[in-house]
C-alpha cells in the first residue's frame, strides 16, 4: 500500500456514516416521497462536510407496493406484493396448484429459475411454489397460463421484492414482458398450509394494493475532478431506496458512500482520476429504474470515460467476516484480491457478477466489481439456521422489516469503507489501468470448452476457439510490452478501456450495446450457451439451435477479432 493510500484511508472515521445509518433505521424509504426527503437528508450532509453535489430529478417508471393478502377457507393469510404484480384490490379467486420447487443453497444459485411449467396443470389457476418472487418464475408461470402466483419463502418472514423482468424503465419493446398477473409472497408457515389447501383442490383469492406509475425521483452525485486526466473517471455507486428502513440493504451502503464522497474530496489533491458518486433511488420499485435512467442519460460519457463501475449494496453488517461470493469481472479479480488484502489481511473469493444488483452498465461494457461485499461464514448461516438472501451480509433480515439498526455494525463499516476507499483511490492512481485482460480470456476459453464438450460433433465451435486463442496471444504480447516500457501509458488504457467495450457485452449481454437486458440469469458467451442444451433438441428442432449457434460465433469471432485488432494497434 503506498503513503498516499495509507493516508487518505486513515481519514475515515465512523461519525458521519454512522450517525446517517441511525437516522435512516427511524425512516422507511420505498415510497416515492419518502425516496426524496431520504435523498435530501444526505445531500444535507454532503453540504454540511463541504462537498457539492448535483441532483437529477428523473421520471422513472415504478411500481409502489402497499399491501397484500391470501384468503383460503375462511382464513386470511397475511402477505407482501412485490413491485410490479398487477393491482387486485377486489381479489382474484382461482383455483390453487402447488408446483414444487426448491430453494437456492446459497447466493450463487439464488436467482436461478428452480422450477418448470406445466400449461396443462396450471393453466387459469393460481400456482403456490417455493421460492421468492423472482421474475424468472413469475414469467414461466405467467407464460403457462397461471393467473396468479403465491411464492413461498423459506423463513418466518414473508419478503418484499420485484417480479418483473424488465430492468428499468420499460420501452416499446419491452413492454410486452410487463407482467399481467397477480403475486403475493407468504411467510413459510403459512406457505405450508396453502400447500396442504393446494392438494385438496381449494380455492384461494389474492387481494393486493399497487401504485404504478410516472414518479419524479431525486438522483445525487458528486464529482470530485482528478488533477492529471480529470475526464477519466472511477463510477461508484449503490441505491438509497430500500424496503422499509432498510439499514443492511442498504443504508449502510449510502452511508458508505457518504463518507467515501467526504473522505476523497478532503483528498482531491491526491487523486489523478476523478471519482463519480451517485445514490440511486427505483431500485426496489423500478428493477434498477436510477441507475438505468443515469446509463441512458450519460451513456457516452460513460463509453468515452469510465474506467470501471462499483457496486456498493450491503457493507457493513452484523457478522460479516469474510469476502466470498463477492462480485468482480476476471479482468479484475487479481486487483481486487490486492487491495482487499492490503487493507484488511483477508484472502477473498468472488464470482461472475449475476444480472442483479444495480449492474445496468453491461450493454456499455464496463469492468466493474462488487455488488454485494462482506458476508457472514457458511458455518454460521448454518448454525443459525438461515437461508440465502441476496443482501444484509447474509442475515436474513434482508427485504424484511426486520432489516433494522442491530443488522449494522459500525466496526465492519469502517473496514468496508476502506475496502471500497482502497480500490478507488489505487485505481484513480494507477499509472496503467490495473485490469488483465488475459484472465478474461481464459474464462472465456474455458467457456467454450465446456461449451464444445457439451455439443459433441453436433456444432463445430472451433472459429471461436481459434479467435479467442490469437486474442490470448495479442495480450500476452502486449502485457509483456507494458512491463517491457515498450506501450505508452496513455496507448495502454485506451486500449484497456476499449477492450471492456468489446469483451464485456460479448460475455454478459444479449442485447445490443446501450439496451439493456432482460433481469434473468445470462449465462457466460450467451450467444453461444444453446451449445450446453444441444440434448434437448429433437432430430426437427435441432437444425433451429445450430443456425442460432451459427450467428453466435459470427459475434463471437467478430468481438475477439476487434479485440485483437485493438491491442495490437496498441503495440504498433
Amino acid at each position: 500500500m503506498s503513503d498516499i493510500e495509507r493516508a487518505i484511508l486513515n481519514d475515515v472515521t465512523a461519525d458521519m456514516p454512522w450517525a446517517l445509518v441511525e437516522a435512516f433505521a427511524k425512516f422507511p424509504r420505498w415510497r416515492p416521497q419518502d425516496v426524496n426527503e431520504a435523498c435530501d437528508m444526505m445531500t444535507a450532509r454532503l453540504a454540511a462536510a463541504g462537498v457539492p453535489v448535483t441532483v437529477h430529478e428523473p421520471e422513472l417508471y415504478l411500481s409502489v407496493p402497499f399491501e397484500a393478502s391470501v384468503e383460503a377457507a375462511g382464513v386470511t393469510f397475511p402477505a407482501k406484493p412485490p413491485a410490479y404484480s398487477v393491482d387486485t384490490p377486489e381479489g382474484l379467486e382461482a383455483e390453487l396448484v402447488y408446483v414444487p420447487a426448491t430453494f437456492s443453497k446459497g447466493v450463487s444459485s439464488l436467482f436461478d429459475n428452480a422450477v418448470g411449467a406445466n400449461p396443462e396443470r396450471i393453466a387459469g389457476k393460481i400456482v403456490i411454489s417455493e421460492g421468492f418472487s423472482f421474475p424468472g418464475k413469475i414469467l414461466d408461470f405467467e407464460r403457462a397460463g397461471a393467473v396468479g402466483v403465491i411464492a413461498v419463502n423459506p423463513g418466518k418472514n414473508a419478503h418484499w421484492g420485484i417480479c418483473t423482468s424488465i430492468w428499468g424503465t420499460p420501452d416499446l419493446d419491452d413492454l410486452p414482458r410487463k407482467p399481467t398477473i397477480t403475486v403475493a409472497a407468504v411467510n413459510n408457515p403459512d406457505g405450508l398450509k396453502l400447500i396442504e389447501m393446494a392438494d385438496k383442490g381449494q380455492k384461494v383469492t389474492i387481494r393486493t394494493k399497487m401504485q404504478e406509475g410516472w414518479f419524479k425521483q431525486k438522483l445525487p452525485v458528486v464529482q470530485i475532478d482528478g488533477t492529471e486526466e480529470p475526464e477519466k473517471f472511477v463510477f461508484v455507486h449503490g441505491h438509497y431506496d430500500s424496503w422499509d428502513v432498510g439499514v443492511g440493504d442498504n443504508a449502510t451502503g449510502d452511508a458508505t458512500l457518504l463518507e467515501l464522497a467526504r473522505v476523497l474530496w478532503q483528498n482531491k489533491d491526491k487523486l489523478k482520476r476523478s471519482v463519480r458518486i451517485a445514490w440511486w433511488p427505483g431500485h426496489s420499485t423500478g428493477r434498477y429504474a436510477g441507475s438505468t435512467w443515469f446509463a441512458d442519460a450519460f451513456a457516452i460519457d460513460l463509453d468515452e470515460n469510465c474506467v470501471a463501475q462499483i457496486n456498493c449494496d450491503s457493507p457493513g453488517c452484523r457478522w460479516a467476516t469474510l469476502f466470498k461470493d463477492v462480485s468482480w469481472m476476471s479482468e479484475t479479480e487479481a486487483y481486487v484480491q490486492d487491495v482487499i488484502k492490503d487493507v484488511t489481511g483477508l484472502d477473498s473469493q468472488g464470482d461472475r457478477p449475476h444480472r442483479a444488483g444495480d449492474y445496468a452498465f453491461n450493454n456499455i461494457g464496463l469492468s466493474s466489481f462488487f455488488m454485494l461485499s462482506s458476508t457472514m461464514p457458511d458455518e454460521l448461516r448454518e448454525e443459525k439456521g438461515y437461508y440465502a438472501v441476496g443482501g444484509c451480509g447474509g442475515n436474513i433480515a434482508w427485504h424484511t422489516e426486520d432489516d433494522t439498526l442491530e443488522i449494522a455494525d459500525r466496526e465492519i463499516m469502517v473496514r468496508d469503507i476502506k475496502v471500497y476507499l482502497g480500490t478507488i483511490v489505487r485505481l484513480a492512481n494507477s499509472d496503467v489501468l490495473p485490469f488483465d485482460w488475459r484472465a478474461t480470456a481464459k474464462e472465456l476459453a474455458g467457456t467454450l470448452d465446456k461449451y464444445q464438450q457439451a455439443a459433441g460433433s453436433r456444432f463445430d465451435l472451433s472459429a471461436a476457439r481459434t479467435a479467442i486463442e490469437e486474442l490470448s496471444a495479442s495480450l500476452e504480447s502486449f502485457y509483456a510490452a507494458i512491463a517491457a516500457g515498450g506501450v505508452s501509458r496513455d496507448s495502454a488504457n485506451e486500449a484497456i478501456m476499449r477492450l471492456a467495450r468489446i469483451l464485456v457485452p460479448i460475455n454478459f449481454t444479449r442485447e445490443a450495446r446501450f439496451r439493456h437486458d432482460p433481469a434473468l440469469p445470462v449465462p457466460a458467451l450467451p450467444t453461444l450457451s444453446v451449445a450446453a442444451e444441444l440434448d434437448g433438441y429433437t432430430d426437427d428442432t435441432l437444425g433451429f439451435a445450430q443456425t442460432q449457434l451459427t450467428r453466435g460465433q459470427n459475434r463471437v469471432v467478430a468481438a475477439m477479432r476487434e479485440a485483437r485488432r485493438c491491442v495490437e494497434r496498441a503495440l504498433t
